[in-house]
């Protein structure tokens, strides 16, 4: 319970209205106490009365009158002369002398504290006004021992109160908080943890009913992005079935590709002057509906591992991409700069790294090649304190602008004829898979810059402007 929202408004408000009192408390007792001594001179002053009407009054009268003022003697002071007008023996020396006439509040409060801690029986001497102008000065001595007494019942009375009001304030609050607040609450995560069972029902979405105005807000928030959710979650269902049937299709028109290409090998020996014009194109064309089969079975893919992290020198890999490519290349006027440094170390998953890397600079090579010109390609790496960065940059033509609109869409951003535009959308999912990001820099006709940033710690980079 103390965990629970109520619970904690239930101890806080305990907490809060003791502290009030407190506050209350201490003026207050400092306040009794005055009203207390106060009251002893005024019944010292009255009792000294009985002798201004009789000077001569018994023994036994005179400790009566003491006795009910409860102080041991009088002292009145009229004219500039001071009068003892009643007395009795005082069991003990005088400890402490009180001035009651304009204390400060400071000093109230500073006796009546020291008065309810002070444990020793002490003799104290007060000093007053007279009341109704009887006189300059009225001066008591007296036992503190009934002051204390008094006080601590005082004290006590007043704590046992603040905890009555402090209980009853706070089991008002806690119910209040119970009917306005935990009450609706519950009914939201009711109604989210009904949604998580069975998001794909439209019945289960909330229908705000909260008077509390910020809890009424949340549930209009929560309405739509259940709405939304729901939504997408029904277009993500038709999608992966629609997905299914592609991949499906796709697998056996790559089957039936696969053996076409077969026979495409035996028509390129024919004797035939126009097969063998026809051949190489027909090839082509059917090369080309494989590889889309195959891109599109790997897209479809969603069994991407998780990356396996690990320290990859990063010069490294792109001398083997290099490499790689360089051969493909052949005996095209095509040349390879690397300007990494050899102790570059970036933490990432190798094997995806090199698909990443080889998948920028064969796309480069391809639109080098397209043009028929000489070309040169490039990968150029630096580092900052938040992450590694690693340029791919070509002499090529540049993208087109279409090409540029829909870059990491799948079957959209492909820029060669007869290209999926899967290659970016893969690569930009295994940098993303490493927290970082993959982003075009620069194109026009003088080149392609793209750009792949890997974080230096646990936390994913931002994601990169449109």
């Amino acid at each position: 319970m103390i965990n629970s929202l109520s619970g904690r408004f239930l101890v806080l408000t305990v907490i809060f209205v003791m502290l009030a009192e407190i506050f209350i408390f201490v003026p207050s007792v400092a306040r009794f106490r005055e009203d207390y001594l106060l009251a002893r001179l005024e019944r010292a002053q009255i009792a000294s009365l009985a002798l201004e009407a009789d000077e001569m009054i018994s023994s036994a009268l005179e400790a009566e009158l003491l006795l009910n003022a409860e102080v041991y003697n009088v002292v009145l002071r009229r004219d500039e002369i001071r009068q003892l007008a009643l007395s009795s023996p005082i069991p003990s020396p005088i400890t402490a002398t009180y001035d009651m006439r304009n204390p400060s509040s400071m000093t109230l409060i500073a006796d009546a504290l020291r008065t309810l801690v002070d444990p020793e029986e002490r003799i104290i001497r007060v000093i007053g006004n007279p009341v109704r102008d009887g006189g300059l000065l009225i001066e008591v001595t007296m036992d503190e021992l009934p002051l204390r007494a008094a006080l601590r019942d005082y004290g006590r009375n007043i704590l046992l109160l603040s905890a009555f009001i402090s209980i009853i304030t706070a089991s008002l609050l806690f119910f209040s908080v119970q009917i306005f607040l935990v009450r609706p609450i519950k009914g939201v995560v009711d109604h989210i943890q009904a949604y998580a069972k069975a998001p794909e029902d439209a019945r289960q979405i909330i229908t705000p009913t909260a008077s509390v105005k910020e809890l009424r807000d949340a549930e209009v928030s929560l309405q739509l992005m259940q709405q939304q959710m729901t939504g997408a979650l029904k277009q993500k269902e038709r999608l992966a079935q629609l997905g299914g049937a592609v991949a499906k299709v796709s697998h056996d028109l790559r089957n039936i590709l696969t053996s076409a290409q077969l026979f495409t090998d035996r028509i390129e020996s024919s004797d035939d002057p126009l097969v063998k014009r026809m051949a190489p194109k027909l090839v082509n064309s059917i090369s080309r509906a494989v590889n889309l089969c195959e891109s599109t079975l790997a897209f479809g893919r969603v069994e991407e591992p998780a990356p396996a992290l690990s320290h990859v020198k990063l010069a490294q890999v792109a001398s083997e991409v290099i490499d790689s490519e360089r051969l493909a290349a052949g005996d095209y006027p095509l040349s390879f700069s690397e300007d990494i440094p050899a102790t570059m170390t970036v933490r990432a998953d190798d094997e995806q790294l090199f698909r990443v890397i080889s998948n920028l600079v064969r796309n480069a090579r391809q639109a080098i090649m397209a043009t028929g010109n000489p070309g040169e390609i490039g990968l150029i790496g630096s580092e900052d304190d938040q992450s590694w960065q690693l340029k791919v940059t070509d002499t090529g033509p540049g993208l087109p602008k279409k090409a540029q609109e829909h870059l990491f869409q799948p079957f959209q951003g492909g820029v060669r004829k007869g290209g999926s535009g899967l290659g970016l959308v893969i690569a930009a999912d295994l940098i993303r898979g490493h927290g970082g990001r993959l982003e075009l820099e620069t194109t026009d006709e003088t080149g392609t810059t793209f750009v792949i940033q890997l974080p230096k710690d646990d936390i994913a980079l931002a994601p990169a402007a449109e």
